[in-house]
């Protein structure tokens, strides 16, 4: 009985927090396949051990198991091959627009900001995608990536610069 409880608890913290996990891994990873694996090593480790997990989100405690699960495989897979290659079909994304001209402009600024985004040093690009995309707070994040919360709002800011950099042009094209 005891097994179920823990399998039931463990659905109701963990499990909700598959997608945060996923997109985090993503974008970590910088393959589908490799997050998919990442995630699933990670929930498993989290299964193992969350007998030891005395929070009441999951949510920041998941997202710390994936991080170090996606940094243990990118730190095997350096030691074997050099940088990942950047494949189109997986980061780019489709938009929708009614019309074409719409259609071109989004695609290539959501193109932009992929390629931006894939352009950022991994401690920037994590800290990013946990505030902008999943929500979490500074103290979260740092909680998450083990730094004081300084450190999080200081790369938040260079990552920002550099997006904003990066994505000037083209601003500047869609305001002419």
């Amino acid at each position: 009985m005891a097994d179920r409880d823990k399998f039931t608890r463990f659905e109701e913290v963990v499990l909700p927090h598959l997608d945060a996990a996923y997109n985090l891994a993503r974008w970590l990873m910088r393959n589908d396949h490799d997050a998919e694996d990442s995630v699933q090593d990670a929930i498993v480790r989290a299964l193992r051990f969350f007998a030891g997990f005395r929070g009441v989100d999951g949510r920041a405690w998941l997202l710390t198991i994936v991080r170090n699960t996606c940094f243990t495989r990118l730190e095997g897979r350096r030691s074997r091959q050099s940088d990942a290659s950047f494949d189109e079909e997986i980061h780019g994304g489709e938009t929708f627009a009614p019309g074409p001209e719409t259609e071109l402009l989004n695609r290539a600024t959501g193109d932009a900001l992929v390629t931006a985004l894939e352009r950022l040093p991994e401690e920037f690009r994590e800290v990013v995608v946990m505030r902008e995309l999943e929500g979490l707070s500074y103290k979260e994040i740092a909680d998450i990536v083990q730094v004081p919360v300084g450190t999080v709002m200081s790369r938040l800011a260079r990552a920002r610069k550099r997006l904003q950099q990066d994505l000037r042009p083209c601003a500047d094209k869609g305001a002419t």
